[in-house]
């Protein structure tokens, strides 16, 4: 039993405007998404997708620790603290990843789940303390007690950059080459083939999408394309591969904050049809994976 989860921050599921949302002009297939009538709509790449709820009841705009944490762990952690919250996990938030963690429950019965960015070397000169002050996927790899990739695991083809072209870390000086977003869907694609759980992160959307530039937005999407064309060549026939959000935001360029717009469930491979049934909010995802793993 394979899964990939692919957590692709801030990407709602919005009004198909080609004016207002880059999903509808950046020029691809597999972000295209229509309006939702009721039934799962159908991928680039063979897959579906359904908008799951990422708002949970609390008044407000979701936000990424909240949110992050709910993703990760199948608790409702907006409705724990009663209350969305930015930036990184709070001490709750950090206290339901250390018991929830998916990363630590599918290690815990006895397979093999990785969280597969690659981290700089600055990060292994924290304190152990301020690590887990980090971002939830951090948090989630760090309750598992599992070790983190670094960049030797990237120069050796096992890990990928959160800003997968690795324009970033050339710029900061690091040894590094190059990389196409095909050659990092290529890698987290295969890399599957020796787990049995990966979750891989990109921010850069968020990012995107808090800037209001379309342009911006459209290039994301356009290299997410690639990434995602690749990925898919590459992955096992056995294994499902999950994309989903945090929150709204890259899909209405007319605002830099988050939206209230549910946020897409998209999977292919292996069992997707069943694994859409009955998912309808973001804490149910989690859940949804963990009884693949039961």
């Amino acid at each position: 039993m394979k899964t990939i989860l692919l957590f692709i921050d801030g990407m709602g599921w919005g009004p198909p405007d080609p004016a207002t949302n880059p999903q509808y002009s950046y020029g691809g297939d597999f972000f295209r998404l229509p309006v939702f009538t009721g039934e799962s709509v159908r991928l680039a790449g063979g897959g579906l997708a359904v908008p799951i709820d990422a708002v949970l009841g609390i008044d407000g705009l979701p936000q990424s620790a909240t949110g992050q944490t709910t993703l990760f762990s199948g608790i409702n952690a907006q409705g724990v603290l009663g209350k969305h919250l930015t930036g990184f996990p709070n001490l709750a938030l950090q206290n339901i990843l250390r018991e929830h963690s998916i990363i630590k429950i599918i290690n815990n019965r006895g397979y093999r789940a990785r969280f597969l960015n690659a981290f700089r070397p600055r990060f292994w000169e924290l304190s152990e303390e301020r690590k887990w002050t980090l971002s939830a996927t951090t948090v989630a790899n760090l309750a598992a007690g599992v070790p983190f990739f670094s960049l030797d695991d990237l120069v050796a083809g096992h890990s990928v950059y959160q800003e997968f072209t690795n324009t970033e870390l050339i710029g900061r000086g690091f040894d590094v080459q190059p990389m196409t977003p095909r050659e990092a869907g290529g890698i987290v694609g295969r890399q599957i083939k020796n787990y049995d759980f990966l979750l891989y992160e990109y921010f850069q959307t968020d990012k995107a999408g808090h800037s209001g530039d379309m342009a911006r937005g459209e290039e994301q999407l356009r290299m997410l394309d690639e990434f995602m064309d690749e990925l898919l060549r590459e992955v096992p026939d056995d294994a499902l591969v999950i994309l989903t959000s945090d929150h709204g935001n890259l899909e209405d360029a007319t605002t830099r904050r988050h939206t209230l717009n549910p946020v897409p469930l998209m999977v292919w491979g292996a069992d997707g049809v069943d694994f859409v049934v009955g998912v309808k909010r973001l804490d149910q995802v989690a859940t949804a994976i963990l009884a693949r793993y039961s």
